[in-house]
């Protein structure tokens, strides 16, 4: 699983890196980015969380 975050639509809410730190980070624009470029197997779920509670639908599966 791979996840993207749309910067244009971050808002820095922080709730994907609350969610799932494994996978997510700030940026140096204090928006969220993907860390990784495949999402570990044992956060899968977390990361489906965080791109299910993103409030501006920012973050994709790919």
């Amino acid at each position: 699983m791979k996840v993207s975050v749309d910067q244009d639509l971050c808002i820095s809410c922080g709730a994907c890196i609350d969610i799932c730190p494994e996978t997510f980070e700030w940026n140096e624009d204090d928006k969220a980015h993907a860390k990784v470029n495949e999402v570990p197997g044992d956060v899968e779920e977390q990361a489906k969380e965080a791109v299910e509670s993103c409030p501006t639908s920012a973050i994709k599966e790919l």
